[in-house]
């Protein structure tokens, strides 16, 4: 019985050495730094957002916005002031695909709403592109009733904010990946 006590202490002993050894390597992405070089979440307020080049008024111009600003709070969070750094470039496309209809009306039941972002992340200083990539969103919605238009309409809405909101994420994601590990 002290044998098997002996071993099950003996593997706690080595996985706490293991443990004990393997502290140092881990350090939280978001963390700042002890030695004063700047953090992930000081360099991330440093790229400036310039509006999205859509026309004025258009349902574009506004889902622009809407991207910018989910992505401005994810980024900057309530804290203002830091010089530039980074310029990010934002241009979208967005489609509207019907899935399902209803028979006797045919009046589309349930609908796929995408958008696909392509975003080029520069350095002020240079001037050079230091990043480029591209990330899309779809996200389905249903209409409920063939006849309520009012109802279709705020569905439709809810599915481009929410769109927006994934492709912030997307790209908030890939900017922090490239600030901390430089890929």
């Amino acid at each position: 019985m002290s044998l098997a006590r002996t071993r099950i202490a003996a593997r706690l002993l080595a996985v706490a050495a293991l443990a004990a050894l393997t502290a140092g390597c881990f350090q939280p992405m978001y963390a700042e730094h002890v030695d004063g070089t700047p953090g992930l979440r000081e360099k991330l307020m440093g790229v400036d957002l310039p509006p999205v080049d859509k026309p004025n008024a258009s349902r574009d111009a506004r889902l622009g916005v809407e991207i910018r600003n989910a992505l401005a709070f994810k980024l900057y969070g309530n804290a203002t002031g830091m010089p530039p750094t980074h310029r990010l470039e934002i241009r979208f496309q967005t489609n509207r695909t019907s899935l399902m209809t209803d028979l006797t009306t045919a009046l589309p039941t349930s609908e796929n709403y995408g958008i696909d972002a392509q975003f080029n992340l520069i350095e002020i200083a240079t001037n050079k592109s230091v990043m480029t990539g591209s990330t899309f969103s779809r996200v389905s919605y249903d209409i409920p009733g063939s006849y309520q238009r009012f109802a279709r309409a705020r569905a439709f809405r809810d599915a481009e904010d929410r769109a927006c909101q994934e492709i912030a994420a997307h790209i908030q994601t890939r900017l922090a990946s490239f600030f901390y590990a430089g890929t």
